[in-house]
């Protein structure tokens, strides 16, 4: 027994093993090409254009995507599901807005595409330290992610697996670069896809049994998670595998213990669990009479075409309160996710390494295809964990993992492992980022350094080693928060801080290099302050009270992406264009 009192899975550790060896290796077999500059931070620009779209795929379906939203989804429904709406309709904006201009402008980093008309080192400056900051929010769910998989995969504690991912994303971004994540990142995406489709099919193929909830009991409470009444029409079995009739309630549903439907249809499953009562686990905490903390999970059984519909989070309970200061929090939340995504600097940099503005365009379409499908898997996979018997009512973030253990731990190593080098892969290309941000843009740009190809990987390591470090640390600080939740503070920063100033620098001929460096400081600054004063933060990261948050609602997009955009028209404005416009 190991310290969370987990027996050890030899399964789960051979097969993590394994992984953890293959990777590694590609990392030193590909290292040799990563030497020179553009070797490290762009992959020569000779990633064909397939390849670069799972990759985007494997960047961009993080922690947050597949752990946090199948989470959010088991313990809320449909609220879950709004997250990945807004993060893959972003990718619409990073297709006909972004994909294009960026890969002409750019050459290694975010800074590039910026500053391409104006060599300013004010533009370089505040682009990079942006890109650390998104960059460093970012981290915080991968690897939030990262320590809630370790626990049930090793039966060893969050820490650890935080560790892990620093070490050996520090080993991939420093032996090979670009080349070596770029690989990681396609590998992983093919096969995270792979197997969700498996264990989506695995669902579907189970389908439904009515199960009693049982009673509320102490948390964290494990393995919870039923469908409490199924209707009539869909009942097909009796707990005996044996066609049945059972007594029917007056509102046609079926509560009899192990009554099931048999296989379902993608279709179907959704018709049954909309028509069927379910036990979804909320946690209560309160004090005894002593001052010691309780909490207390409890089923509460509601209709699944309420679980369907918005509103049940608390996220998103705003849509069904009528409070005006709640849609507008919401409204903010899906805004910055819809433009956040075209606004990530682990995602612009990936456009420079294809050839040309075709690829660029053709593996954002192929990233957007593999994406959507993901997406779509994610829903089956969240109610699946919420009827299945597949929760951890203290750790949201462990419901797909959990799940796919229900079915066996072969499948629960497999798809475990690759959720982990999902981690992997995000944490590499945003620690790529944040190390091209300080060697390229604030070390030879901002410090007028001029360092060879050589030394400039030598640099960009040691940053990347640096900011592995943070990682770990801001991975341990926040290890008890949804890793999506998280995402979305990152989502609301980079859109606020990077797109008004990159669509001034793309679109705008009248934009200055004052305007574009004031875009970037006020949206960033505003966003980073408003997000560390928002009731989200005061109740879920200082441990004090909603109420006295200073900020009215806790997203900031709304406000801070336009005051980013009309600090830089106006600065733009009042200065006078010292280049000639492109």
């Amino acid at each position: 027994m190991l310290a969370n009192n987990t027996p050890t899975d030899w399964v789960s550790v051979g097969v993590f093993g394994a992984f953890t060896v293959a990777v590694l290796v590609l990392s030193s077999l590909l290292g040799r090409r990563a030497s020179s500059a553009k070797g490290y931070f762009a992959a020569h620009g000779q990633i064909g254009w397939f390849v670069n779209g799972i990759a985007f795929a494997g960047d961009y379906l993080s922690a947050a995507s597949f752990l946090g939203i199948c989470g959010l989804i088991a313990f809320w429904g449909y609220d879950g599901f709004l997250y990945s709406i807004g993060y893959l309709a972003g990718w619409i904006v990073a297709l006909l807005v972004v994909a294009e201009p960026i890969r002409r402008l750019g050459k290694y980093t975010f800074a590039d595409a910026l500053n391409a008309r104006f060599g300013s080192r004010l533009v370089t400056l505040a682009a990079a330290v942006s890109t650390l900051l998104v960059s460093l929010f970012y981290l915080i769910p991968q690897m939030v992610g990262a320590g809630a998989l370790i626990k049930p995969l090793l039966g060893l504690p969050s820490w650890v697996g935080v560790g892990l991912v620093g070490v050996v994303v520090t080993v991939i971004v420093t032996t090979a670069g670009m080349v070596s994540t770029t690989w990681v990142q396609f590998i992983k995406g093919g096969l995270l896809l792979s197997l969700c489709a498996i264990l989506a099919a695995l669902i579907l193929g189970r389908g439904f049994e009515v199960r009693a909830p049982g009673p509320a009991r102490e948390a964290p409470a494990r393995n919870v998670g039923s469908v409490v009444a199924l209707p009539a029409w869909a009942v097909m079995e009796g707990p005996s595998g044996e066609a049945a009739n059972f007594a029917v309630d007056p509102d046609g549903l079926v509560r009899t213990e192990g009554a099931r439907t048999g296989p379902l249809g993608p279709i179907d499953f959704l018709r049954v669990f909309s028509a069927s009562d379910v036990a979804a686990w909320r946690t209560v905490s309160a004090k005894d009479d002593t001052g010691a903390v309780h909490s207390m999970a409890t089923p509460e059984t509601i209709h699944g075409d309420v679980l369907l519909q918005p509103g049940n989070s608390p996220t998103f309970r705003g849509l069904r309160s009528g409070s005006v200061m709640d849609r507008v929090d919401f409204v903010s939340l899906m805004l910055a996710l819809f433009l956040g995504t075209a606004s990530l600097p682990h995602i612009l940099i990936r456009y420079y390494t294809v050839s040309d503005v075709r690829s660029a365009r053709l593996s954002t379409v192929v990233g957007i295809g593999a994406i959507g499908s993901f997406y779509i898997l994610t829903l089956y996979l969240g109610l699946g964990a919420m009827t299945g018997g597949a929760l951890d009512t203290s750790d949201s973030n462990m419901s797909a993992p959990l799940l796919a253990r229900s079915f066996g731990s072969v499948l629960f190593a497999l798809i475990s492992s690759v959720a982990f080098f999902t981690v992997l892969g995000t944490v590499s290309g945003l620690v790529l980022a944040g190390s091209g941000a300080v060697a390229r843009d604030l070390v030879i740009t901002v410090l007028g350094r001029t360092p060879d190809d050589h030394a400039q990987v030598r640099i960009a390591r040691i940053a990347a080693l640096a900011l592995g470090t943070c990682a770990m640390i801001l991975g341990l600080l926040f290890k008890d928060l949804n890793a999506s939740f998280l995402v979305g503070w990152a989502f609301n920063i980079a859109a606020s801080a990077n797109l008004p100033a990159l669509l001034m620098a793309l679109f705008w001929k009248r934009a200055t290099k004052e305007g574009i460096a004031t875009a970037i400081i006020v949206g960033l600054s505003s966003s980073l302050v408003w997000v560390l004063l928002s009731k989200d933060a005061f109740e879920k990261v200082y441990g004090l009270p909603g109420a006295d948050a200073w900020m009215p609602f806790s997203q900031p997009a709304l406000v801070t992406i336009p005051l980013g955009a009309v600090a830089g028209i106006l600065v733009s404005l009042a200065t006078r264009p010292r280049t000639q416009p492109i």
